[in-house]
């Protein structure tokens, strides 16, 4: 697969059209281009947070699934072709399974904060979402696998987890959100007490 990209700056873009894997042409603002690019931004994301210091295991995870989002992005980029596998999945499911055993369960919202490395996974948490909804918009204009939108849905909750491990790793915890009518109950409360 060597010397696959020879030219990059080819100007065959410039009238507002991308082409896809079989060759045909789109606009660039239809669902499929759209779906395409949202997982190559979230993708970057990752790529972003593993500039991060990291656990070695969640390292080896995020380069995995880098490497399945390219197989992702290249069945969204051929029609009806398939690229990303059932074990893609099972890797998710094992890996949110083992990472959040180890947390404890959540009694209050929490905010995209605490340290770099877990706010820039919630930025990755937020756009998994987004391309979840860019697949959901291509899937109901043409036919498409079940398997990517599932596969985004899932890494958008493992990435939700993994904030909430990264967060600990120093000894820190989550960003616990307190909502204005909790922040006013609160000085009653005390006041109550005394």
């Amino acid at each position: 697969m060597g010397n696959r990209l020879t030219q990059i700056a080819t100007r065959t873009g410039d009238d507002g059209t991308t082409g896809l894997g079989d060759n045909t042409r789109v606009s660039k603002n239809s669902p499929r281009p759209h779906a395409m690019g949202d997982v190559d931004e979230l993708n970057s994301h990752i790529g972003l947070l593993l500039c991060e210091p990291l656990p070695d295991a969640v390292r080896e995870l995020l380069v995995s699934v880098q490497h399945e989002l390219f197989n992702l992005g290249g069945e969204l980029s051929i029609p009806g072709f398939e690229l990303l596998k059932d074990e893609a999945l099972a890797q998710l499911d094992e890996a949110l399974a083992l990472h959040n055993a180890t947390l404890p369960r959540l009694q209050e919202f929490i905010l995209p904060a605490g340290t770099r490395a877990a706010a820039q996974a919630h930025v990755c948490r937020t756009v998994a979402r987004r391309a979840e909804r860019a697949v959901v918009a291509l899937g109901a204009e043409e036919p498409l696998r079940d398997a990517p939108r599932r596969y985004l849905n899932r890494l958008s909750d493992l990435m939700f987890v993994l904030a909430r491990v990264l967060n600990r790793m120093d000894g820190g915890d989550d960003v616990y959100w307190r909502s204005q009518r909790m922040a006013a109950q609160q000085p009653q409360q005390a006041s109550d007490g005394a």
